[in-house]
């Protein structure tokens, strides 16, 4: 007979929204959301926050859910704090049909499942946090499809928190404003959230990874497309009259500092990456994102960029190479100077709840990079899962129950004014 847990609120509520399929599309990103699945857990979730008492609930056609909760007595007057996760999972992996099922972990490996016979499982070589686990419960999938934690144990956990504090209205908090967004993970995210109705002065989203790890820096983004444009003649009259676009497109790339790919790269360091090439001798179009945590190496990379396509056109001729570069999102972190705060609460909170928080600088983007960029300042709190966007994807009950209590004693500190 299967293991069957005590099911706390959070663990009910993750266990049943991790079954409703919500993947997103990187393929039909101009559409918002980009896939119809994320309509039915936007539905799900607009009737589950009206249902605990919320206000204001709305779903609209993009599949954004908002939501207000009041606040609790006294604290009517102060500023509204912002809670968001993201609907969408990834598309890195299975995501139709997520079985999830509780496994009681007694050490070694853990086992996901049974795939075509063979069992899926995570070793403490691959994720040594494992190890500290021994002996609680942990949800994982049957290892035929990703698990669905990023970023379903974040709603589940912003959900079981207003489910708390609406049977409890003596625990302190400000008003509440929830946000769920679409497509986050093709990195759309929170772009359409109206900020102005939404009304937080302040919020953080609810994303990410270990239990205690807390992100207020990302990297700064953008996209470069490089186009070469070659010359064409027939191969048997081509001696120097032809220029080959797949020959420069490859001296472009190997012009590109090797050192600096993100299979070279970790902590601080930035990378170019190539992400896409397509095309024929005629024209090819190479696609790269860049990523760094600093301004000026962010800039100095677009600038390399740049500076290639002159060279190679000083060689084959002007406009063999053209280089234009798409800003996505900046590093967060420039955007907390009138409010450390936000950053000083939620170490506070992690420690109140007995862990020993971890400032991590994320290599990628978050919701609350869009967000804070766009005047609404957001970092992150992790929600307790492991190895996202994979069949072994995890995440231990007890990270999903004490996340809730983070989030508790974390509203509650903006009850007060703030200096």
């Amino acid at each position: 007979m299967a293991y069957q847990p005590k099911q706390s609120d959070v663990l009910e509520r993750f266990m049943r929204y991790v079954q409703v399929d919500s993947q997103s599309n990187p393929d039909n990103e101009a559409e918002t959301p980009s896939t119809p699945a994320q309509h039915d857990m936007a539905r799900l979730l607009g009737e589950e926050l009206a249902a605990l008492g919320c206000e204001d609930v709305r779903v609209d056609e993009h599949a954004y859910v908002t939501a207000s909760l009041p606040a609790s007595a006294g604290a009517e007057d102060l500023p509204a704090l912002g809670l968001c996760s993201h609907i969408d999972t990834s598309f890195d992996a299975p995501a139709s049909g997520v079985r999830p099922h509780v496994v009681h972990y007694e050490g070694g490996d853990l086992v996901h499942g049974l795939v075509d016979g063979k069992p899926v499982v995570t070793t403490t070589a691959q994720v040594p946090d494992l190890a500290g686990f021994v002996g609680q419960d942990i949800v994982v999938s049957d290892g035929s499809t990703l698990l669905s934690a990023d970023d379903k144990a974040g709603v589940a956990e912003i959900c079981a928190l207003v489910a708390r504090l609406a049977a409890h209205p003596e625990l302190p908090h400000p008003t509440l404003k929830v946000a769920f967004v679409p497509d986050e993970e093709i990195g759309h995210g929170a772009r359409l959230l109206d900020l102005e109705r939404f009304g937080a002065k302040w919020c953080y989203t609810v994303d990410g990874e270990a239990l205690g790890e807390f992100n207020y820096e990302c990297f700064s983004a953008a996209e470069a497309t490089v186009t070469v444009r070659g010359v064409m003649v027939h191969p048997g009259s081509a001696k120097d009259i032809m220029v080959n676009a797949i020959t420069v497109a490859s001296e472009f790339q190997q012009m590109v500092p090797a050192a600096e790919r993100p299979e070279h790269t970790e902590g601080r360091e930035g990378f170019y990456h190539p992400i896409d090439v397509r095309g024929t001798a005629s024209e090819v179009e190479l696609g790269y994102i860049i990523r760094d945590f600093d301004a000026t190496s962010f800039a100095r990379r677009q600038q390399v960029l740049r500076d290639i396509a002159a060279f190679l056109n000083g060689r084959y001729g002007e406009g063999t190479v053209t280089v234009d570069i798409r800003q996505q999102y900046r590093n967060m972190a420039e955007r907390f100077g009138d409010c450390p705060f936000l950053i000083d609460h939620a170490l506070e909170a992690n420690r109140e709840v007995g862990l020993d928080p971890k400032v991590v600088a994320v290599r990628g983007g978050t919701d609350g990079a869009e967000l804070s960029f766009r005047g609404l300042p957001c970092p992150n709190i992790a929600t307790g899962g492991y190895s996202c966007h994979s069949v072994r994807e995890f995440v231990p009950v007890r990270s999903l129950e004490l996340t809730v209590d983070l989030l508790e004693r974390l509203v509650a500190k903006f009850a007060v004014p703030q200096a």
